[in-house]
Parts: structure tokens; sequence; C-alpha cells
């Protein structure tokens, strides 16, 4: 299916190897409309999975995303892209090779075009990258939807999804290009005693003794480290624990799920993704919808209260407290 501009709302097209793994980075993200699965770049109509995976087509697997730019700019887009690529790669990404899976931005505006380019430079100019940055920046072009069972592969088959993130190398490229680089120096002046010893020993603050276990303010609070956005407190709740606790994360991608066995039990810890910072816990006996109970120490977290989210650059979380 050809898919076509919207009059109402803004598109955006990236292209960063297999289809599957561009989703999950932005789905959850604010203003986010859709996400769609598909071929573009290439010479035939209508293409299929098998054509384009022979490189005969010069189609290239990629996403369309459809989103309100007033709540996400594209900016933001971008920057949620780079994270996701080796840029200085043009012949495929991490185990998948050739011409279909080569990373591309596909601008639909003049604006588009000028965001993408500066974001381009700032990367190469940044020197994360040892190579040159040879992502391409092209008009884009017709897009042609993927067959169904592509579609939200990652919910359809989420073991082989993670199974194949981690197998291709793309995993491991990502954290070891973006995670936060610590200098243990610097968090200890940074960070209080107990900051320290929960984000970066794994440690666990004393229940009911926390800043934020029975705070009720609107707001998000973000990683102390990294910033990144972790919960809202529209998603808070009092579990009786002594901890803050929430039903879900502001997005998943931000979160770290791995099994840990100390203390003679067997939990799930919970880490930031780009910070690396031990959080807590997530437990199977919250309330619903979602049944989880994210049960998180109050010296990992900092407050951002709803009035300074566009300060502090955390605006396109504002669309959560309008709602109310």
């Amino acid at each position: 299916m050809e898919q076509q501009p919207l009059s109402n709302k803004s598109l955006a097209m990236f292209a960063g190897g297999c289809f599957w793994c561009m989703v999950t980075p932005f789905e959850e993200m604010p203003g986010i409309i859709s996400i769609v699965s598909g071929y573009t770049g290439g010479h035939t109509v209508n293409p299929t999975y098998e054509e384009v995976c022979s490189h005969t087509t010069g189609h290239t697997e990629a996403v369309q995303i459809t989103y309100d730019e007033t709540i996400f700019p594209y900016e933001k887009l971008l920057d949620i892209f780079w994270r996701q690529i080796d840029p200085t790669d043009a012949g495929g990404q991490f185990h998948d090779r050739g011409n279909s899976y080569r990373p591309g931005i596909y601008y639909y505006t003049e604006d588009q075009r000028l965001a993408a380019e500066a974001s381009k430079r700032e990367l190469q100019e940044s020197g994360r990258f040892d190579g040159p940055i040879v992502t391409e920046i092209e008009q884009a072009g017709l897009f042609y939807e993927a067959e169904e069972y592509h579609q939200d592969y990652h919910k359809k088959n989420p073991y082989r999804y993670k199974m194949y993130r981690k197998g291709s190398g793309r995993d491991s490229f990502i954290a070891g290009h973006w995670k936060v680089q610590k200098d243990v120096a610097d968090l200890k002046r940074k960070l209080t005693p107990i900051q320290y010893e929960v984000t970066q020993n794994n440690g666990t603050e004393r229940p009911f003794t926390g800043e934020y276990w029975d705070h009720t303010e609107d707001g998000i609070y973000v990683e102390i480290v990294s910033g990144e956005p972790l919960f809202s407190s529209l998603d808070k709740y009092d579990a009786g624990c002594g901890w803050p606790s929430f039903t879900k994360p502001l997005q998943k991608s931000t979160i770290v799920e791995h099994t840990d066995t100390s203390h003679f039990m067997v939990r799930v810890e919970v880490r930031s993704q780009e910070g690396d910072s031990h959080l807590g816990h997530v437990f199977d006996d919250g309330p619903q919808p979602t049944g989880l109970r994210y049960c998180i120490n109050s010296a990992s977290l900092r407050f951002v209260p709803e009035n300074k989210l566009e300060e502090e650059g955390y605006g396109e979380y504002q669309y959560l407290f309008q709602k109310k």
C-alpha cells in the first residue's frame, strides 16, 4: 500500500537497517501517532519483502512516522534516529548487509532537510564516531507498506525480536556509543552518598526515607545521572511499601531489565538505558491495567514539576497534564 502525506499531521521517514528495530525507539514518545514499516527509495512498484531482500529493487527497509510536530518536534526524532544506527556504515547495518539495509533520512519538507543536515554536521563534529558520518539525506519518495506480519513485529514475536536485536550487534553498539561515560570522582562530587550508593552500587534506600515515596505533585521523574525521562506522576500510586511506585515507565525504551539473584531472591532489576544507573525492581503485583509495580528508589530520581517542564527541556510532556 502506498502511503501519502496527511494534510493535518506531519510525516517523517527513516531507514536504519532492519525495520523491526526502528519501531520501538519511537513508538511510545509523546506526539507519535503511528509508525508503519515499509520500503522506499527503489525503482519497483509494490515490492515484496523477498524482492527487497534480494537487493535488486533499490528499495531499503524504512519506517514512516506520523507525528504531531506541536508536541514532538522533528529535531527530537532526529536525535532518536541517530542513536539507533551506525552512521559510519553505508553498506548495511550491523549483521544485515546490502543495499536494502542502508541507513537514511528521507525528508518531506525543506525545514526537515535543513534540520537533518544540521544534525548530521553536529554529530560529525562531536567526535563520537571515529569515521565520517555517511548516512544519506534524501527527499522522501514513494513509501510502500510492508506485509502485515512485519508490522509491530516486536509485539507479535517479542522473544525472537529481543534475540534478533542482541544477536545482530545493534544493542551492544548502541550501548558502547551512547551510554553516559562515567567519571567516578565527578559522580561522587555531584551525587549525595545515598544517590551514589543506589545508582552506582545497586544499593537500596530504607523504606519511607526517600524524598519521593509520598510525593504527589504533578510532573515527571528523570534519572538523576543522565536526565532521561523515566516516570510520570500520573502513573504513580501508593503501594504502601515505602518507595515510589509506578504502574509503567514513560517509555519502555528508557528502562533495561535484568534478572537479579542477589539476597537469595529472584527479582527483575530495572536500570536506566543511557545512564546505566540502578533504579529499583519491577514486580507483577501492581494494579491494573498493567499489573506491574515499578518499585523505584527516590535516590535514583529527580523530579521536574509540570510548570518547569518547558524550562528544563522536557516540554513535550506537558500535554500529559493538559488532559487532566
